[in-house]
């Protein structure tokens, strides 16, 4: 903050979006697969709630964790708005689109954690699936232009940077949201088979 000499939280952002790549992977690691290894969710699954019902409340309830998370970390720009002229914009963009970064993130950390009963192949699958988006669009000088462009697309990062930048465009929302019910999808489907196995 003070070598740029000027109120900015892009650094924050680029960081936070780095480090919770690699940090939300561990809070999903355990949320069907230490169900599944204790045998608690045939438990679960003969209650009265359906594979839907149990994904979205599994979802629903670490995506509130974490955006108590990321609640505690508005200290940060509170402080550099004291220090200096703020533009909120890009603050609240770059809040967002942590938000739907973290929950594409946690949705696919779900999604491993339904495909086995051990905590931690859960986790470096997702870890695994979560880097390898995060860094796609780092590679893009060694491809072709088309082909380029179509994994920089598919890239976490190259998404949440235009919001870090305070520009909020439809694709990158429809991106974002579209990886999470992929994610979320596949893991119903993953714990809907074991009804019939």
């Amino acid at each position: 903050f003070f070598l740029y000499g000027r109120a900015s939280t892009r650094e924050m952002f680029r960081w936070l979006s780095l480090i919770l790549v690699f940090a939300l992977p561990a809070l999903t690691m355990g949320l069907l697969a230490e169900e599944k290894r204790t045998g608690t969710i045939e438990l679960l699954i003969t209650m009265p709630v359906t594979e839907a019902q149990v994904i979205l409340g599994k979802f629903l309830g670490v995506l509130g964790l974490y955006a108590v998370l990321l609640v505690l970390t508005l200290a940060y720009p509170i402080s550099v708005s004291t220090l200096g002229n703020l533009d909120w914009g890009p603050v609240w963009s770059g809040y967002l689109g942590l938000l739907l970064q973290g929950s594409a993130v946690l949705a696919i950390g779900l999604m491993a954690s339904s495909w086995t009963d051990n905590q931690l192949i859960a986790l470096f699958v997702a870890l695994t699936l979560s880097v390898f988006f995060w860094v796609l669009d780092k590679f893009l000088a060694l491809l072709p232009t088309n082909a380029a462009s179509a994994l920089e697309w598919l890239s976490f990062d190259y998404h949440f940077q235009s919001m870090a930048r305070g520009v909020v465009d439809l694709r990158d929302l429809v991106f974002f949201f579209s990886v999470t019910a992929f994610a979320l999808a596949l893991a119903f489907r993953a714990l809907e088979s074991r009804r019939w196995s």
